[in-house]
């Protein structure tokens, strides 16, 4: 029995907030910080790695999306020991503020 792809067949539970060149854009289940969202192409691809211009067309959305955010991260994993969790092709747009609590592993804070 295959895995059914939580992305293929986006019914919710977060609306989509924007669906353009085959990209749309939604809440994840557990966001990070407020207001962190998904890119997630509407074909199905595993990753970045699997179909880079897919990839880019996501990319560009996220960052368009991102665009009036003071500071952000913008992340895509690739395989499982990257932290992909989710076997289809999405990127996170990470709205950060000074404090916010949320340590990357190549930050300082992360080293303490």
């Amino acid at each position: 029995m295959t895995a059914v792809c939580p992305f293929c067949e986006y019914a919710g539970p977060s609306p989509v907030l924007l669906d353009y060149r085959g990209v749309f854009v939604i809440e994840p289940l557990h966001p990070v910080v407020p207001g962190h969202l998904l890119a997630v192409s509407k074909e199905h691809v595993g990753n970045a790695l699997d179909a880079p211009a897919v990839f880019g067309r996501v990319a560009e959305v996220a960052a368009q999306y991102a665009r009036g955010l003071p500071s952000c991260n913008i992340i895509t994993s690739a395989g499982a020991a990257a932290t992909q969790t989710v076997p289809h092709l999405h990127v996170h747009v990470i709205p950060r503020v000074p404090g916010d609590g949320l340590t990357l592993p190549w930050t300082p804070e992360a080293r303490l």
